[in-house]
Parts: C-alpha cells; structure tokens; sequence
C-alpha cells in the first residue's frame, strides 16, 4: 500500500513539474535569437485558444526538456519546427522579412538623454550715459 501511494505520489509531482516549465497562457519563453533579436515564445498565442494542444508540438518537432531546442539559420529557413505552422497558411510566414518582428525582438537603443540645455549668458550691462555735473 505504501509503495502504491508513494508511486502515485512521484506521478503527480512530475506531471506538476511538466506543468511548471511549460508555457502556458499567461507565461513565455525567452530564446536568444541571434542578429535578428530574441524570440519571445508566448503561451497566449500558441494553445488552446488557437485551437492548439501541447501533442501538436511535443515531444515532435520539440523535445519537452527546456533548452533542448537550438535553432539554426538552416532549420530557420525549412517547413519544419516553426515553420510546420508558420507558413504563411496555417499562420503567418517564417520567411517573409515583413513578419520577421512578430517573434524576433530587437532590444530597443537606450533613449538619447535630452541634450543640456547651454547655460544662459549673463546679460550684458546696460550701456550708461554719462551724467553731466550740475
């Protein structure tokens, strides 16, 4: 009995860690996306509310393990991983420079500091005229 109970015990602790490094609604992943900015995998935009579950993607094309997955410029440019579904179809296109924003995230310059303003001179003095003696 206590062999079962603990059995069912390390069952569930593993389906709640699946649960925990997943990216549900509400949570995203973060990879490092090279000269083309990071890429922000949002669990809003890729479940049930597409009409998606987690078996469409995992374990194939993407393993379950967190940082398995390293993408390649080569495996960028194929019909496989993302671009199963980002086709331009299903969803839209991998390979069109326009959409390339929607999941590349370049980090935004530092805002310029606003310029000093230069100190402002000191006005001159007013030109006197001289008084003549009475």
């Amino acid at each position: 009995m206590r062999t079962t109970i603990l059995a069912l015990v390390l069952i569930i602790a593993v389906a709640f860690l699946g649960s925990a490094i997943a990216s549900p609604p509400g949570k995203s992943v973060e990879y490092a996306g090279g000269d083309a900015g990071k890429v922000i995998f949002n669990g809003d935009t890729h479940g049930a509310k597409q009409g998606m579950k987690c078996n469409d993607c995992h374990p194939k094309p993407f393993a379950m393990k967190k940082g398995a997955f390293k993408m390649t410029k080569e495996g960028h440019s194929k019909a496989e991983y993302c671009g199963i579904c980002h086709d331009g179809k299903k969803a839209f296109s991998q390979s069109t420079e326009a959409d390339c924003g929607k999941c590349h995230k370049k980090a935004e310059a530092p805002a310029a500091a606003p310029a000093t303003p230069e100190p402002a001179a000191a006005p001159a003095p007013a030109p006197t005229t001289p008084v003549p003696p009475k």
